[in-house]
């Protein structure tokens, strides 16, 4: 899994909670970080910031789907964004959460995104 936030405290928290989970966790601190953390291993899902320097969310998002390699893999976006649903639509994520979440709410989405992926490359 990919965890790409700005907020280093934010990136590390997600990172270690994710990882006591017994989830394998690489971390970016921008789009442009987390396209080069892409191949040659693909990360099964991303969690994604929109709101960060050097390259944003949406340019990521947008560069990601370019690329076939990696095109489909699901991301969830985690913003403070108050229209975090609405954007999380518009770059084809599968789900989302406003900052501050639950802990629980993130584990379940991811969870359940990660089946649902694994259950369509199994078809």
């Amino acid at each position: 899994m990919l965890v790409v936030d700005d907020d280093p405290d934010i990136l590390e928290a997600l990172s270690e909670i994710l990882e006591a989970e017994g989830f394998e966790i690489r971390r970016a601190r921008n789009g442009k970080e987390a396209l080069e953390k892409l191949e040659p291993d693909p990360p099964q899902l991303i969690l994604l910031d929109l709101m960060m320097p050097v390259m944003d969310g949406w340019e990521f998002a947008q560069r990601m789907r370019q690329r076939p390699s990696v095109a489909t893999i699901p991301l969830i976006v985690l913003s403070a964004d108050r229209n975090v649903g609405s954007k999380a639509t518009d770059i084809g994520a599968v789900g989302h959460l406003a900052k501050p979440f639950e802990l629980n709410d993130l584990l379940d989405m991811v969870r359940r995104s990660l089946s649902q992926a694994q259950a369509s490359t199994a078809r």
